[in-house]
């Protein structure tokens, strides 16, 4: 598929000035929900697992295609190289830079993670990804060689997202890398950065104004439509909103290939990142992309698992405190929870339990499992967060519905002991 390269011209100047829309949407990100589950991917584990790192979250320049280029590197705080963390890659839109996107939280996506990712943010050429000659597909081979050589890194859970020219980007890595990246979400995206094939499936999700005043959705429609051929997904015309509904509609395709879905998002709105809908405090997208990303998975350890409760003694019982961080909109939520071990005697394996609120009912989680969906829940270790040292922490959540009762859990016990 070759770079329309007239057209693209055509529409940069346009570009840069709809990148100003940006700042009125940045403050609207966050509060979708998070997920973490669905069809068990096989870990790839890099060099960087069980070796101490020499990256830190900062700005890193690299030299790429003769070029000195830059990046800025985010780690899950409490990183250690004994888990692969899934890595996200955020792209600017024109005008903009690898600042902004560290700014927004990666479109958000960062306070969905629960510590469960690596987040890189490259800066474009020109503060754009024309990607000449393919400069900006090799710029993102050799972060990911850098990052992927010091940091452990679960190479099956790679992803990109970007908007506008950043959504460009990650289609056209899309097309180059379809063996590298599991899934992309173009945000207002346009055929901008080329594309050398699509001929291989990447899992695709695409999101859309149907009033984009700068790259019709008819372009969106149409980086959409080729994934929709590439994963050999059931060809439709999903519904899309009315004009002045202040909704967005979210389809998932059929027939698709087994592990690469696409999903199409279409909002009732212009050239901007983070829609939200009508009366809505915040924007839909990073939940729904969150949730695209982590169906392929969970993160785990690169080598043997930790022992967990059921292959060790029994665990230990002892104090502990719990903090817990609700993130609720219309009848969704999300919560993270922080449980720390205060008691003197580690615990190998570890369950916690709390009674959800009337009409709160868990669908998903992150580094535990859970059961039942609703009443009293237990929450139980995934084998590499089983070991609990005496103070130390361990962070997890789940994502869940409610009729109206968003508030916390409560009666928090961990392994049968009574939480603070």
């Amino acid at each position: 598929m070759a770079e329309p390269r007239r057209r693209a011209r055509a529409v940069l100047g346009v570009l840069a000035t709809a990148a100003s829309m940006l700042i009125a949407a940045g403050a609207a990100v966050l509060a979708s929900g998070t997920a973490s589950a669905g069809q068990t991917s096989t870990l790839a584990a890099t060099a960087g697992c069980g070796k101490a790192p020499t990256l830190r979250d900062g700005t890193y320049t690299i030299q790429s295609g003769g070029r000195a280029r830059t990046y800025i590197l985010r780690l899950p705080a409490g990183y250690t190289s004994t888990q692969a963390y899934r890595l996200v890659v955020g792209l600017h839109w024109l005008n903009g830079s690898a600042n902004d996107v560290l700014g927004n939280g990666f479109y958000g996506l960062q306070q969905r993670s629960g510590n469960s990712a690596i987040f890189i943010a490259p800066q474009g050429l020109d503060a754009g990804w024309a990607n000449t000659g393919g400069r900006d597909v090799t710029l993102v081979d050799d972060i990911l060689r850098t990052v992927e050589n010091d940091l452990c890194v679960d190479t099956s859970q790679r992803f990109a997202l970007g908007f506008s020219y950043g959504g460009a980007m990650s289609y056209a890595l899309a097309c180059a890398r379809p063996t590298v990246f599991r899934a992309v979400a173009p945000i207002a995206g346009a055929n901008l950065s080329g594309c050398s094939s699509t001929s291989q499936p990447v899992a695709y999700f695409g999101i859309h104004g149907i009033r984009d005043s700068v790259l019709n959705i008819s372009a969106g429609r149409s980086l959409r439509d080729a994934f929709v051929r590439a994963n050999g997904c059931t060809a439709q015309n999903p519904p899309e909103p009315a004009s002045g509904s202040g909704t967005h509609i979210t389809t998932g395709y059929s027939g698709c290939r087994a592990g690469y879905p696409v999903r199409w998002a279409a909002f009732d709105g212009d050239h901007v990142p983070l829609p939200t809908d009508r009366n809505a405090s915040s924007s839909w997208v990073a939940g729904e992309v969150w949730q695209f990303f982590t169906q392929f998975g969970d993160t785990s350890t690169p080598s043997s698992p930790t022992p967990s409760a059921s292959n060790s003694s029994a665990p230990g019982s002892g104090a502990c405190r719990v903090s817990s961080t609700v993130n609720a909109w219309n009848n969704g939520m999300t919560v993270n929870l922080t449980v720390t071990n205060t008691g003197g005697t580690a615990l190998n394996g570890w369950a916690l339990a709390f009674t959800l609120p009337a009409g709160q009912a868990v669908t998903n989680g992150w580094n535990a499992t859970y059961a039942p969906a609703s009443g009293r829940v237990v929450a139980t270790n995934v084998a590499h967060n089983a070991a609990l040292a005496a103070g130390a922490s361990v962070a997890f959540g789940f994502q869940a519905t409610h009729t109206g009762d968003s508030g916390s859990p409560t009666a928090y016990t961990l392994n049968g002991a009574t939480c603070t």
